[in-house]
C-alpha cells in the first residue's frame, strides 16, 4: 500500500478489515478461502452488524486489495452478497445566524480553524494539514494539497480572516524559531521529499500553520518534531460550541463545509465554480446542495402561500 502511495488512513483501515476477515473465519489463511468466505463475511456485516453501505464497500475494497495485490489471486464476481442499503440523505446545513452563533462561542486557534472550514469550504483534515507556503495573502488564495482523492485545488482565503490568520502565523513563526534554537523545529514531509531536500523539514514554508502543542519523536530519524494539531481538538471545540449556542441540528465540522456551499448557491454563484472550490470530481456531488435549498431548479411555491 505504501508503494502505491495510499494514505496512512487507508492503510490502517484496510489492515483492520483484513484482520477482521481472517478472525471471522477462525484465522484461516486467505489462500484457503475464496468467494464464498468473502460473500459470507460481507453479508454478515450487512445483516448482523447493520453496517452502512459505505462501510461494507470499504471492507470489500480491503479484501479485494488483499487478494489481487498481496496474494495475486483474482476473485470471481461475488454472487449472493447481501448489500447494505445506501440511504439518500441530505446534508445538514446551518443558517448564517447559526454559523455566527457557533463561531461566536469559539476562541483562539479552534475558532480560526472553524472559520476556515466555513469561509473556504475546507474539510477538517485539509485545514489541519495546511502549511505556511499554502496560503497566498496577496492573491487571497489557499492551496489545498493532497486533498480527498489525492487532488490539489485552490480555494479562496476569506478577507475577514487575513489579519487574524497573519497574526496567528506570526506567533507560530516565533514558536518555530524557538524550536530551532533548541535543535528541533522539523516537520514530516510528503513522500520522499525529506531525502531529496534534507533541510526542507526545518524550513519555515513547510511548517504547519496549526502545529500541535507537544513534540513527538520520529521512529525513523529520532528527531523531535511537531505534528499538526489533532483533528479531534477542533471536533470537540465545534461540538461544545454547537451545544452552547443552542443549535439543535446535528452539526459537526463538516456541516460548516456544507453550509459554505449552500450559502454560495443562495448568493447565485455558478455550480461549476462551487464544484471547483469544494474539490468535487463530479458536479452531481455538488448538485445535492440545490436540493438542500429546496429549489431543485424549479423554485416551487406552495399553494398554501397563495391563500
Amino acid at each position: 500500500m505504501q508503494a502505491r502511495h495510499y494514505s496512512r488512513r487507508t492503510e490502517d483501515s484496510y489492515k483492520r478489515w483484513i484482520k477482521r476477515f481472517i478472525l471471522f473465519h477462525g484465522k484461516r489463511h486467505p489462500l484457503d478461502m475464496g468467494e464464498e468466505e468473502v460473500t459470507t463475511f460481507l453479508s454478515y456485516l450487512a445483516t448482523k452488524r447493520r453496517v452502512s453501505a459505505s462501510t461494507q464497500n470499504q471492507a470489500l475494497n480491503a479484501i479485494l486489495f488483499l487478494y489481487r495485490e498481496v496474494i495475486n489471486r483474482n476473485l470471481a464476481w461475488l454472487e449472493g452478497i447481501v448489500r447494505a442499503k445506501k440511504p439518500r440523505r441530505l446534508p445538514v446545513v446551518l443558517t448564517r445566524i447559526e454559523v455566527r452563533e457557533i463561531l461566536g462561542r469559539m476562541h483562539g486557534v479552534t475558532r480560526l480553524m472553524a472559520s476556515l472550514l466555513y469561509g473556504a469550504g475546507l474539510r477538517l483534515l485539509e485545514c489541519a494539514r495546511l502549511r505556511v507556503k499554502d496560503v497566498d495573502f496577496s492573491r487571497g488564495e489557499i492551496t489545498v494539497r493532497d486533498g480527498k482523492g489525492r487532488k490539489d485545488r485552490i480555494t479562496l482565503l476569506p478577507a475577514n480572516l487575513k489579519m487574524p490568520l497573519a497574526e496567528h502565523i506570526r506567533r507560530v513563526r516565533l514558536q518555530h524559531e524557538r524550536d530551532l534554537s533548541r535543535n528541533r523545529g522539523s516537520v514530516s514531509l510528503p513522500c520522499a521529499l525529506s531525502r531529496k531536500y534534507p533541510s526542507a523539514s526545518r524550513e519555515w514554508g513547510w511548517q504547519w500553520i496549526f502545529p500541535a502543542t507537544r513534540f513527538y519523536r520520529d521512529r525513523r530519524t529520532g528527531e523531535y518534531r511537531r505534528h499538526h494539531l489533532h483533528e479531534s481538538v477542533l471536533q470537540r471545540a465545534v461540538k461544545d460550541a454547537v451545544r452552547a449556542s443552542g443549535v439543535v441540528k446535528q452539526a459537526s465540522c463538516h456541516t460548516l463545509r456544507h453550509s459554505f456551499a449552500t450559502h454560495l448557491l443562495e448568493k447565485g454563484y455558478d455550480i461549476r465554480t462551487i464544484q471547483e472550490l469544494l474539490g468535487h470530481s463530479d458536479v452531481s456531488t455538488t448538485m445535492i446542495y440545490t436540493h438542500v435549498l429546496n429549489r431543485g431548479g424549479r423554485g416551487v411555491r406552495s399553494p398554501l402561500d397563495d391563500i
